[in-house]
């Protein structure tokens, strides 16, 4: 009875089953880090992106399945010889992504390696328009330089260039020998400029310091003239109001002053007055007995 089921229902069974490979290979399912080419009889029909996708069943195929995930080429160093003639070695890293399977399959057969001989030409044609001081200097700068070219460069191909990183720029050493003593000179040279730049101040200040002496010393001597005009207007106003006995007076008084201080000197002295000064004794007694 078992056989005669199955020689009844294998039309069915058959069919049945066929129905599920049809499902089987009509359905495919794409992660989400990568995307399929379809090929129809060899030629390109579709590009799935990731979930569920239909196909045809036995007629399209999957021919390729590409990662669009972000992609790291190897660490690349290559020759370049600046505008001055300055032999460097520059390491360079790539960043990239595809975005058009179809054009990168299509298009090229080994991205990797034509994406590294495209940043090798584009960095030594960069650096050939620098100077070595321009390379060390601005080398953010050439980093966007180069980044922009390549882009130009693999639009067709299909992938986005996401960065563009230029690791060490290294010399022979020649180079840094000849930069070394470079160098020294120019430390030498600021150490002797700091150092005349020292004295010239200080010559400056002692001018100055100078010149405020000079200023200060007229000011004492200006004071000590008014001081003096001064002194002169008040004596000068004493004549006038008290006549001219005050100013004999005051010359009597300093004549016996000056007298009393040579007769009070150390040891035995013999002094000699002038018949001037007895008259000056005479006249001092004089007046202040007048005064008296």
């Amino acid at each position: 009875m078992l056989l005669d089921a199955l020689q009844n229902n294998l039309a069915w069974l058959l069919l049945a089953v066929l129905v599920v490979i049809l499902i089987f290979k009509a359905v495919k399912i794409v992660p989400q880090s990568e995307q399929h080419v379809i090929e129809r009889f060899g030629r390109l029909r579709a590009v799935l992106g990731p979930g569920i996708n239909m196909i045809t069943p036995f007629i399209d195929r999957v021919a390729h399945k590409i990662s669009i995930l972000e992609r790291q080429l190897p660490t690349a160093s290559q020759d370049a010889i600046t505008r001055d003639n300055v032999l460097v070695q520059v390491d360079t890293s790539v960043f990239y992504r595809i975005t058009e399977p179809e054009k990168t399959v299509y298009r090229i057969r080994d991205v990797d390696s034509a994406i590294s001989t495209t940043v090798a030409g584009i960095v030594r044609a960069e650096i050939g328009k620098m100077d070595l001081d321009e390379v060390q200097a601005n080398r953010s700068q050439l980093i966007t330089t180069i980044k922009a070219h390549v882009e130009d460069a693999v639009d067709d191909w299909g992938i986005q260039v996401t960065r563009a990183e230029i690791l060490d720029v290294n010399l022979d050493q020649a180079t840094r020998n000849a930069m070394m003593q470079q160098l020294n000179a120019e430390r030498a040279r600021r150490a002797q400029v700091t150092e005349a730049e020292g004295k010239k101040r200080a010559v400056e200040l002692g001018a100055d310091a100078e010149l405020y002496a000079s200023e200060q010393t007229a000011k004492a001597r200006r004071i000590l003239a008014d001081a003096e005009a001064y002194a002169t207007q008040v004596v000068a106003l004493a004549i006038n109001e008290n006549g001219l006995e005050a100013a004999q007076y005051q010359i009597a008084l300093k004549q016996v002053e000056a007298l009393n201080v040579m007769g009070n000197g150390s040891g035995n002295q013999t002094i000699v007055v002038p018949a001037q000064a007895l008259e000056a004794f005479g006249d001092a007694f004089k007046l202040l007995k007048g005064r008296g």
